[in-house]
């Protein structure tokens, strides 16, 4: 079984950034009790995106959180908040080097 990376990209509405972090907060506490979160983060993007890192133990668990509640519930939170769609990309890590720095 190989971890899987994903980022996912949110693009606040015009004078939404604090609602859409407000929507955010609870489902990163949510996702965090998830079987197979490693990693569950959001990043500030120069552009003003907002850039989740998550990174799962399997696809399967991933698959798994993606129909589960706590993204459900962020899914309606977000409904009128952002500018577009959520851009989901899912990365395989390819592990050069040192084995902890080497991969994600």
């Amino acid at each position: 079984m190989s971890a899987v990376v994903v980022t996912a990209v949110f693009t606040p509405a015009e004078g939404k950034r604090a609602a859409v972090l407000d929507a955010l907060r609870p489902a990163i506490q949510a996702v965090h009790h998830e079987p197979g979160c490693e990693l569950y983060a959001i990043h500030d993007h120069p552009n003003g995106d907002i850039v989740m890192i998550e990174k799962w133990t399997s696809t399967e668990l991933l698959d798994a959180h993606g129909e589960g509640l706590p993204v459900a519930a962020l899914n309606r939170a977000l409904e009128t908040l952002l500018a577009g769609p959520v851009v989901v990309t899912r990365l395989t890590p390819i592990p050069v080097g040192d084995e902890i720095r080497g991969a994600l």
